[in-house]
């Protein structure tokens, strides 16, 4: 599949995404988990290395656990269990590789790859967390606008030279736009914000032109969900660095 493939398939999880957390918790944690379970079966094939169906469960589960916990845990501690689901899913992919055994083709970029993958999958708890943190989806709804300029700037075919800067500066300048029309966050705040997101998407493309070959479905689909499962927890950090 065509590269510029992997920005349609993020626009349509950060879709999913708003929709969930306009309709209902259930919802949101439905399109929370399909995203961890998505980013679980697609990153082994993005990263080339075997054991995939392996690799997809120990990198998926624990997105899907740290979804649950975020949708059901009290206030504050939204991500009070999302470290302990990365902690057992790094584990268990270090214990996968120990059964491997030694002379296993690939096993340290497996392993480093895979560890990457748990904390991509964990991470999109945080959109649940951003969701849910005072009652309010201001910075929620900021970092989706800006994670969507900075992803359809992706889908322009010109050198990565060109497209990463204007991915940044869009998204820069998208956040603090919804921020004066959809909330009352200040202009710096949603400023950084947007500037930040744009930064993480922008990287991801570049990470996928220097992978360089053609990509399946399922690597498109995991790379394309990745990012995006990435920024919630940013978007949360930042509301409440910058915000509360």
């Amino acid at each position: 599949m065509k590269s510029w493939s992997i920005g349609i398939i993020g626009l349509a999880g950060l879709a999913a995404i708003i929709a969930g957390a306009y309709s209902s918790p259930e919802v949101l944690l439905a399109a929370a988990a399909l995203t961890a379970v998505a980013v679980g079966v697609g990153w082994p094939h993005f990263l080339g290395i075997p054991a995939k169906k392996t690799l997809a469960a120990l990198i998926g589960l624990p997105g899907v656990g740290s979804a649950v916990a975020a949708t059901y845990l009290p206030a504050p501690g939204f991500l009070d269990w999302t470290p302990s689901f990365m902690a057992a899913g790094v584990i268990a992919i270090f214990v996968m590789q120990l059964l491997r055994g030694t002379g296993q083709a690939q096993r340290l970029e497996s392993t480093l790859g895979s560890c990457a993958g748990v904390l991509l999958s964990c991470l999109g708890a945080g959109w649940i967390a951003c969701s849910r943190f005072n009652g309010v989806r201001e910075m929620f709804l900021v970092a989706a606008i800006s994670a969507a300029i900075a992803l359809l700037a992706g889908l322009i075919r010109w050198p990565d030279r060109v497209v990463a800067p204007l991915g940044v500066v869009g998204a820069g300048l998208a956040g603090p736009l919804a921020g004066l029309v959809f909330s009352d966050i200040a202009v710096i705040p949603a400023a950084v914000a947007g500037g930040v997101v744009g930064a993480v998407l922008v990287s991801f493309r570049r990470l996928v032109i220097l992978r360089g070959d053609e990509l399946n479905f399922l690597a498109v689909l995991g790379m394309g969900l990745g990012p995006v499962s990435a920024v919630g927890s940013l978007a949360y950090f930042i509301d409440k660095l910058l915000i509360y």
